[in-house]
């Protein structure tokens, strides 16, 4: 809410309370169930409707972990993967900021979680999964969320179309306090997302934990001290947003990778990510409101192909059967382009669906209000 203008301020908070709820009753209607159940012939891409409703699944239900005979209550499962559903849908809220329509983007979100989400979610992460039986490397998120959510958002921003006096006018965020909070806040929750994504509290949850602290320091410095040398001085706003880059690289990598690998990866990914959103998002011209794509599509990617390198026993990571640093890296880079094809073609597809029918962009009379009046019928601060 920080980034954006005080005129946008409540929908922007509005749209991903609005998201967070929906895909939570739809995660529990047909989403775990999609996500996670057995597809039979098309268990490579997708579950079955089994357990929709949470059909069968009562407290005493038990999901498996990654040790044999451990297990867990399967609604702490349910309810620890709803948040991850619900979180990679909200995210591409940033791409489309200050100019999409609320009914539109509600509409997206459950064509997106149903067709994209679900879709990478079961190939990376359930048994049978396209991905999963490859090999394919996703601790926390890197492809099913970040890099799903961060091409969602490009293609959004694109056909979406840019803010009304982009590239012309200044638009400053309206208040840079409450960005460095929320991006606090981010740090100390995906202390859980990632250190979660263990399933158990033994030492790889430890290794995991102690990844997201490093790698995130290390992409904030980077992040930086070349905002530093650019510019001369160094933002606040960049530390932040280096930080969040970190957070992201380190995702799919959290509990693999060793310690110095972390390191490694959260400084390459602040200074990339810082490109992302400077130069390369200058050179395609496209008006990616809160840089979704520059920092959580690219730093995705970053940590995806990474965790394919610093995995290597030889590098400190915790090693997988069979693994030679070059399969492995192909491996990861083949779930990178699935990810960005699959998300893409469904984003694509949805977008033009909802514009040709009920349109995506409001006004230019309500973009100019500002979205909190003209979508919601209130102001943020009315003093």
């Amino acid at each position: 809410g920080g980034l954006v203008r005080a005129k946008n301020m409540l929908s922007v908070l509005t749209q991903v309370m609005a998201i967070f709820c929906l895909i939570s009753i739809l995660w529990a209607v047909y989403g775990y169930s999609l996500a996670f159940g057995d597809g039979g012939s098309m268990n490579w891409a997708i579950g079955d409707l089994s357990k929709m409703f949470l059909a069968g699944i009562t407290g005493d239900s038990t999901a498996a972990t990654f040790t044999d005979g451990v297990v867990i209550p399967e609604l702490t499962f349910v309810a620890f993967q709803l948040t991850f559903a619900a979180i990679t849908v909200a995210l591409i809220v940033g791409g489309l900021a200050e100019r999409v329509k609320f009914s539109a983007l509600m509409v997206f979100a459950a064509l997106w979680f149903t067709f994209s989400y679900l879709p990478i979610a079961h190939m990376v992460w359930a048994t049978g999964g396209y991905l999963f039986e490859a090999g394919d490397l996703d601790f926390a998120g890197g492809t099913v969320v970040h890099i799903n959510a961060g091409i969602a958002a490009l293609v959004g921003a694109i056909v979406l179309g840019k803010r009304i006096g982009f590239g012309r006018d200044a638009m400053p965020p309206h208040n840079l306090a409450m960005t460095m909070i929320g991006a606090s806040l981010l740090w100390v929750g995906w202390f859980g997302f990632n250190a979660g994504s263990n399933l158990e509290a033994t030492g790889g949850a430890a290794l995991a934990f102690m990844n997201t602290i490093l790698a995130t320091a290390a992409a904030g410095l980077s992040w930086m001290f070349a905002e530093w040398m650019m510019r001369g001085k160094p933002s606040m706003l960049g530390l932040a947003s280096g930080v969040v880059a970190g957070l992201v690289a380190i995702t799919p990598a959290a509990g693999l990778v060793g310690t110095m690998g972390g390191i490694v990866l959260g400084a390459v990914a602040g200074v990339v990510c810082l490109w992302g959103v400077t130069g390369l998002k200058k050179m395609l011209g496209y008006d990616d409101s809160l840089d979704v794509f520059g920092i959580h599509g690219i730093g995705g990617i970053i940590g995806a192909i990474g965790t394919g390198i610093f995995v290597s026993p030889a590098l400190g990571g915790v090693g997988v059967d069979g693994y030679t640093m070059g399969g492995q890296v192909v491996t990861q880079a083949t779930g990178v382009i699935i990810t960005i094809v699959w998300s893409g073609v469904v984003s694509f597809v949805a977008f033009k669906l909802i514009d040709m029918t009920m349109g995506l962009r409001v006004t230019e009379e309500q973009e100019r209000e500002g979205l909190d009046t003209a979508s919601h019928g209130e102001r943020a601060y009315n003093a």
